[in-house]
């Protein structure tokens, strides 16, 4: 196969300053680089997450991403997690609200769904 890893998944964002604040200091998620592009009014944040990246954009009035019922296209972002446990007590100690643990059937790991400020789900997945 010519594929190796995921290199990054892209988020347009509503509110640049307030996803940037979610994703640094809630998540913790390091910068690698972050970009102003004047002629776009656009940001864009290289976020690093393991061996991948996360590109977040602000974009003038992008429209809301269709959710539920769930439409075509990339479902969700899925993170690893050592602990759910702490993680959850992490993320709940921040204000951010997060779904019940479920167990997945098939591998029988634990995983839990949250949302970030636009409504994108993120999942944590124990492995």
């Amino acid at each position: 196969m010519f594929i190796s890893k995921i290199h990054h998944a892209a988020i347009i964002c509503s509110d640049y300053h307030v996803s940037k604040e979610f994703y640094v200091n809630t998540l913790g998620l390091p910068i690698i680089s972050e970009t102003y592009r004047a002629d776009r009014e656009s940001y864009k944040l290289d976020l690093q997450v393991g061996e991948s990246q996360i590109e977040l954009f602000s974009f003038q009035d992008p429209p809301a991403r269709p959710s539920y019922p769930e439409a075509r296209g990339l479902r969700h972002l899925a993170f690893s997690v050592s602990s759910i446990d702490r993680a959850i007590t992490s993320l709940s100690a921040k204000g951010i609200q997060v779904e019940p643990v479920r167990v997945d059937p098939l591998t029988g790991k634990r995983f839990t769904f949250f949302a970030d400020p636009d409504g994108l789900p993120i999942e944590l997945y124990e492995d």
